[in-house]
């Protein structure tokens, strides 16, 4: 028998709100990555606590790290040290995280010679593929291998550091293998150049990481399009605030809009880091009304029309999107 559910009484007006939902799972776990490079001391506000970030800090510290967390004040605190993460012998469980796995294969590269670290996770993430990102960082000097030959986890990585130099990658698969490879090329041997094969799916995740790579100090230029060339020359650690998440956040405008209310989320705005605030502009074009403002976006609902949208840049938000069209006038269409 359940004892703690939580009754949902449904609305029977227009709801008023405003609200600031917890911190972005990709962006917490980008900046607990480069944080975890950086030389010096580095505080994190704003942390998502969900079962990804979990996982990641929980392997961060077994990788040797000294790592402070207030999950009630969503802060986290790194000790300063330098150079990647200290050497030594660990075994790391990721659950499902894709990005924890994809992210920590690319930083156990920087380990120490010497060092090894096997990362795996329950069976589904043993059927999640991460063979793109093995070979790219092979071609780096990387010596890393998914243990079981499935392309897919358990992954072995043993510490020799990462070479740098040129590289690429498909781009239609996962954004994830790109920003796992951008997030380790400033600590390689040499300046580095990364190019995408193919379509590049998802940029939004892409300009996300390297807004914060290069708010912690990394040096990044587009000579061309798809292509990225990073200095080696480190990060500088410091205080960083994550934003509010923009998925969560969706489902507040939505709220908003099929009720004919009027819904505030703090903590986001037209430059946010995170593409799907681009949600907002969908709603609008379905009728809602929408302010921004310099820390807070506000929906108000309006007389529905269905739309005709393509989510690629998107995608986490087409769920809500399907959530909303029944009670628009006219059909949605979601594409992409």
């Amino acid at each position: 028998m359940v004892t703690d559910a939580l009754p949902i009484i449904p609305v029977n007006a227009p709801v008023a709100a405003s609200i600031r939902p917890p911190g972005s799972k990709s962006l917490t776990n980008r900046a607990l990555v480069i944080a975890a490079l950086a030389e010096g001391s580095a505080r994190l506000t704003g942390v998502l606590d969900s079962d990804d970030t979990r996982v990641m800090i929980a392997s961060l510290r077994r990788l040797g790290l000294e790592i402070r967390q207030d999950v009630d004040a969503a802060v986290v605190e790194f000790t300063g040290r330098r150079g990647g993460p200290p050497a030594g012998e660990v075994s790391l469980w990721l659950e499902n995280s894709g990005t924890s796995i994809r992210f920590l294969t690319a930083l156990c590269a920087l380990l120490q010679h010497g060092s090894t670290a096997r990362l795996d996770g329950n069976a589904r993430m043993r059927e999640r593929p991460i063979q793109p990102l093995v070979d790219a960082l092979r071609r780096w000097g990387a010596d890393v291998e998914c243990e079981l030959g499935t392309g897919c986890p358990p992954v072995v990585v043993r510490g020799r550091g990462l070479f740098g130099g040129e590289v690429s990658v498909a781009g239609d698969i996962s954004s994830q293998y790109l920003s796992a490879l951008l997030m380790v090329a400033p600590l390689a041997g040499q300046e580095t150049v990364i190019g995408v094969d193919g379509p590049l799916v998802s940029r939004p995740y892409i300009d996300m990481t390297l807004r914060i790579m290069r708010d912690f100090g990394a040096e990044v230029l587009e000579p061309s399009e798809n292509v990225f060339q990073i200095a080696a020359t480190g990060y500088r650690a410091r205080e960083y605030a994550i934003e509010p998440d923009a998925s969560a956040a969706s489902y507040f405008f939505a709220l908003a809009a099929v009720t004919g209310g009027r819904v505030t989320v703090e903590g986001l705005s037209r430059s946010s880091l995170q593409g799907d605030v681009g949600f907002v502009d969908v709603l609008e074009q379905m009728g809602c009304g929408v302010e921004w403002a310099d820390d807070a976006i506000t929906v108000s609902g309006g007389d529905l029309r269905g739309v005709d949208v393509d989510m690629n840049a998107i995608s986490d938000t087409a769920q809500t999107l399907a959530a909303v069209a029944p009670f628009a006038d006219g059909p949605t269409r979601i594409r992409g």
